[in-house]
């Protein structure tokens, strides 16, 4: 809930009673000149109600708060507006996720439900308002105070992704994949000769009687442990560039289209989900400094802390250039999303992939539409997407492994699964 506003205190005089005051001194002022008493009685009732209008004692104050509701469907956001005032009316200015205004008159003592349908995922301003009370058919207007709004945060869309491509090395001692240290829970390993710490119930009889050595020497049959891989997600908020190229550098969110940071906390969301569905360790990170940060963990509760921090996240401050290297497991997968129109993500992405890390680097920029563009700006536009595209080619041939989440990401994260598999089985034991 949104703190509440409170005015009262000082009022002003408002149009109607100006109004009121020059019709009545005209009208007295000439029927007396004039002796027409039709006229004087014109004037009475007006200096009459203006009289009563200066006269009120009523304190005249208003205060709103916003309140959460339940979302009535999915995709609208539902706030009410709770006005308490002992004024006549009170005049609401309202503003909804930053682009619809209204000017509402609604009694004293109201409840308004406002209904938005949010563009744009992550920290939103739901709704904005300004208030003030009227009095005596409104010839007394309250002192306006400062707006009041309410932030929520919209989840990201959520793709569904098949299985992700694995970290280099696998650690733990439980989990879904096949490791290569000897446990349990895996594929068959190799008969061994039973040692202090070996269970009896691993032990293979017909090995035992086939090919023991000597009398009570016992054979077991080892297993491969199930290990699970840690991956890391590290976003870039330093841009937040629409589809509309025309948009870029003037933060309007109304008319951008789908925006960088959009496909990237839907991208940390789906990601997220993938990994901590097929078992393994997920941390989030933002590259700013100060940036918000989740370490490494599984399990639906750790993912829903890891959804609330991606969903909170927006464009980071004026020090966005500055990057921060996040710590990271040893041997993990990290998935870099970014725009990679500067280097510095590109440089991390590197140094991750040089320390032995596997990097996924994830495009995040949209589909481009460049209408509206001068020539100029499209001349800059199509340099600037030259130097991009040469970062990325310098990223793969750096081993970084990069896809475009704009695409369809599915048949890319299967491909990249499909080679970090052919890897693994050339990698000696």
């Amino acid at each position: 809930m949104a703190d509440a506003a409170a005015s009262g205190g000082a009022r002003r005089a408002g149009p109607p009673l100006f109004l009121a005051v020059f019709a009545a001194a005209g009208a007295l002022i000439t029927g007396v000149v004039f002796s027409r008493p039709d006229v004087i009685a014109i004037g009475v009732p007006l200096a009459l109600w203006a009289a009563i209008a200066v006269t009120n004692t009523g304190r005249g104050g208003v205060d709103v708060r916003i309140e959460r509701t339940p979302d009535a469907e999915e995709g609208v956001l539902a706030d009410d507006i709770v006005v308490d005032s002992d004024a006549e009316m009170v005049e609401l200015a309202v503003a909804q996720v930053g682009r619809t205004r209204r000017r509402l008159f609604v009694p004293g003592r109201t409840r308004v439900r406002a209904t938005s349908r949010p563009r744009h995922s992550g920290p939103v301003t739901t709704v904005q308002v300004a208030a003030r009370a009227l009095d005596v058919d409104a010839a007394l207007l309250g002192v306006p105070r400062t707006a009041i709004s309410l932030v929520r945060t919209v989840q990201p869309v959520l793709r569904r992704l098949p299985l992700l491509p694995l970290a280099p090395r696998l650690t733990g001692l439980h989990g879904s994949h096949e490791g290569v240290r000897p446990g349990q829970g895996g594929d068959f390993r190799d008969i061994h000769p039973f040692a202090p710490g070996d269970e009896l119930r691993r032990v293979d009889w017909k090995a035992t009687a086939r090919a023991a050595r000597r009398p009570g020497e016992l054979l077991i049959r080892r297993t491969n442990t199930l290990s699970d891989a840690s991956a890391v997600i590290v976003m870039d908020t330093a841009d937040d560039l629409g589809e509309v190229v025309a948009t870029w550098g003037t933060l309007d969110l109304a008319r951008s289209g789908v925006t960088s940071l959009d496909h990237a906390r839907s991208a940390a969301r789906s990601i997220a989900a993938a990994t901590v569905e097929q078992g393994d360790r997920v941390a989030f990170h933002t590259l700013a400094h100060g940036g918000r940060s989740v370490r490494s963990g599984s399990g639906r509760r750790h993912l829903a802390r890891i959804v609330a921090e991606i969903s909170s996240t927006g464009r980071g401050g004026d020090d966005a250039r500055f990057r921060r290297m996040p710590p990271v497991p040893h041997g993990s997968i990290i998935y870099v999303l970014s725009t990679f129109f500067d280097g510095a993500a590109a440089e991390i992405a590197t140094r991750w992939r040089a320390a032995g890390h596997r990097v996924v680097a994830a495009d995040i920029l949209p589909e481009l539409d460049e209408h509206r563009l001068s020539t100029e700006r499209t001349l800059a536009l199509r340099v600037l997407l030259a130097e991009r595209e040469d970062m990325m080619h310098q990223l793969r041939e750096a081993g970084v492994e990069t896809m475009r989440w704009a695409d369809d990401p599915g048949p890319q994260l299967t491909a990249l699964t499909r080679s970090g598999r052919v890897r693994a089985a050339g990698r000696p034991r």
